[in-house]
């Protein structure tokens, strides 16, 4: 789910008027291909005990997960991700009153709460995480303004950007978690995020048609300075580090698995006839990939060095 722009706007913006057919396009799309789903279902509410406390059960430790310790920090940095529902909401709405945007962004709020929901419930029922440290971090994240995003514009390209980096995350965790429920609820969420990513991109592709120079801008600054929610948060940095070093999700993630695609199904470095502004804004996006490029290089030869002197067989880079 994704830390939605905040976007200070008192008048509906002009493009999201224009707009409003292909809203109402994709709302209907979404509509049709959704498919209904109960949180309930995806947790083992067997596994449930009650903890220390009012209750006088018994004290979460850390012997009572079996998840890894990477798997257990994907899971914290997914919840928190998906829980600051009041935000999201406020932002999302900022953007316009039209009709069909308004059943948008209800429905999509309504959505994303059932996600970090889920989560939550299989972190309590399976005892996968520390409640209290759960607890703690995700007061400090709803207490986090989410930054300000000078346009509106740029407000749609980060949502964009944010949803599909969450599907992508989602999937890699169902993937390597290593426990069947967990998996099967990684994986059912993640289709939720690519319906909304098919939602936001293809809107924002509607934007690039109509105003080119500043969608393009607007995408330009959030690629190059996009970040996952609450990262300004110690300890988020910390578990984002960890599940990086695993390789679940990093830079080189963020380039092939999120960039790449997107700017390629949105045609960027395609585009005819663009102005002035919106040239270079594409000049520092394809400056951005090759900085990318030469990081994620240099991070994979590091990690290659490191495997080679632990083992003495040198991993392949990419």
């Amino acid at each position: 789910m994704t830390d939605t722009a905040s976007v200070t706007s008192d008048h509906e913006p002009g493009w999201l008027i224009d707009l409003e057919p292909v809203v109402e396009q994709l709302l209907d799309r979404h509509l049709r291909t959704s498919r209904e789903w109960f949180p309930h279902q995806y947790v083992p509410w067997g596994q449930g005990r009650d903890f220390d406390g009012p209750l006088d059960g018994i004290p979460w430790q850390d012997a009572q997960s079996a998840l890894s310790p990477t798997a257990r920090s994907v899971l914290m940095l997914s919840i928190l991700t998906e829980d600051n529902l009041p935000s999201y909401f406020q932002s999302l709405e900022s953007f316009g009153r039209a009709p069909a945007w308004r059943e948008w962004a209800h429905r999509w709020a309504a959505e994303e709460d059932r996600h970090a929901t889920v989560m939550r419930a299989y972190a309590h029922a399976t005892r996968a995480l520390d409640p209290v440290v759960l607890e703690r971090l995700r007061m400090q994240h709803m207490a986090t303004v989410p930054p300000e995003r000078p346009t509106q514009e740029e407000g749609l390209a980060y949502v964009m950007v944010q949803e599909l980096a969450t599907r992508v995350a989602h999937r890699a965790t169902a993937a390597n978690c290593g426990e069947p429920v967990c998996e099967r609820l990684f994986t059912r969420v993640a289709q939720d995020e690519n319906l909304h990513m098919l939602f936001y991109r293809d809107l924002f592709r509607a934007l690039l048609d109509f105003r080119p120079d500043a969608a393009m801008n607007a995408l330009s600054r959030t690629v190059r300075h996009f970040a996952m929610p609450a990262r300004n948060l110690p300890e988020v940095t910390r578990l984002s580090n960890e599940v990086a070093a695993a390789g679940w999700y990093d830079l080189k993630t963020y380039r092939d698995d999120v960039l790449k695609p997107l700017l390629r199904s949105l045609g960027v470095m395609d585009r005819p006839n663009l102005s002035s502004s919106a040239e270079q804004a594409r000049e520092r996006i394809a400056s951005m990939m090759t900085f990318l490029d030469r990081t994620v290089r240099r991070v994979e030869d590091r990690r290659a060095a490191v495997d080679e002197a632990r083992t003495g067989s040198r991993t392949p880079t990419v």
